[in-house]
């Protein structure tokens, strides 16, 4: 009667519902399909985005021949490196304090503080960085690039990082202390191999966020260092040319697959914890 009763009662399934299916292909369709349109065109004979006259690699060549766009790229993987590094050492940081730092007077504050940049839209992040640097006289091309970007890329950085040592708990951290490893020893040996597949994770999506960026290497880059976004920009002022098109779908590919490799290194997998943190625990002391 029980167990009957158990198998009748169970929660709404959304995805059963009526029409569900449908809207969803709808609002999928919406999102997506521009980027097909895009991703298809790019491979356009014509010099006309909007006539097909055949498919070609041709402007891809273009691209890569293209010196001005060689800079920009080197420009945005130069700043995405840079700030990617410091951005997640911050993060990690920023992470340990919160997770494994006890609980401590406007935590609260300080955690909403560190994500602001979730919050805030990009404009005004932008404009007021642009006044920050100008108001101090800090003008120096790559580095106020670099600066604005790791403030920017934190949150990004920290939130996978943060999800990691959440996760994981503190049980092995608990069992090197019961076997009288110092903080250090425990941290190196047992915390830092269990943090990896999170710090690689928000490493990965610190730099996407910075090589796709636009509205503030937009407000901050000067002459000699404008990032491949902002350069695009200033080709679409003239229209959109296949050459834009092969410059976005390649950012589109490179994007997509760094968020997909986050996106794998990040699942949750306690078997692995367990099996990885088994050693380090074990030799936390010798």
């Amino acid at each position: 009667m029980q167990t009957a009763a158990r198998r009748k009662i169970r929660p709404f399934d959304w995805r059963h519902n009526p029409g569900f299916g449908i809207f969803s292909l709808i609002v999928m369709g919406f999102l997506y399909l521009p980027l097909a349109i895009l991703v298809i065109y790019s491979f356009n004979a014509n010099r006309f985005v909007t006539v097909w006259t055949g498919f070609s690699l041709h402007w891809f060549s273009r691209v890569a021949n293209n010196g001005d766009i060689r800079h920009a790229a080197w420009v945005s993987v130069l700043v995405g490196v840079l700030a990617t590094i410091c951005s997640t050492a911050i993060a990690i940081a920023a992470a340990l304090g919160f997770e494994r730092g006890g609980r401590f007077k406007g935590e609260a504050a300080a955690n909403s503080l560190v994500m602001m940049p979730l919050v805030v839209p990009e404009i005004v992040t932008a404009i007021t960085t642009l006044i920050f640097f100008s108001s101090i006289g800090f003008h120096y091309g790559v580095l106020n690039l670099v600066l604005a970007h790791t403030v920017f890329c934190v949150p990004f950085a920290m939130l996978p990082i943060q999800a990691r040592l959440n996760t994981i708990g503190t049980a092995y951290e608990d069992a090197g202390r019961d076997l009288y490893g110092g903080e250090w020893r425990i941290f190196m040996r047992i915390t830092l191999p269990l943090m990896v597949p999170g710090i690689m994770a928000g490493a990965i999506l610190a730099f996407v966020t910075s090589l796709d960026d636009f509205l503030i290497s937009f407000m901050v880059s000067s002459a000699g260092t404008t990032t491949l976004p902002v350069y695009v920009y200033g080709m679409m002022r003239l229209g959109v040319t296949p050459e834009v098109n092969a410059i976005s779908t390649i950012l589109l590919v490179i994007s997509a697959a760094l968020a997909l490799v986050a996106f794998l290194i990040s699942r949750p997998n306690e078997a692995g914890a367990a099996a990885s943190a088994a050693t380090p625990a074990a030799t936390a002391t010798t």
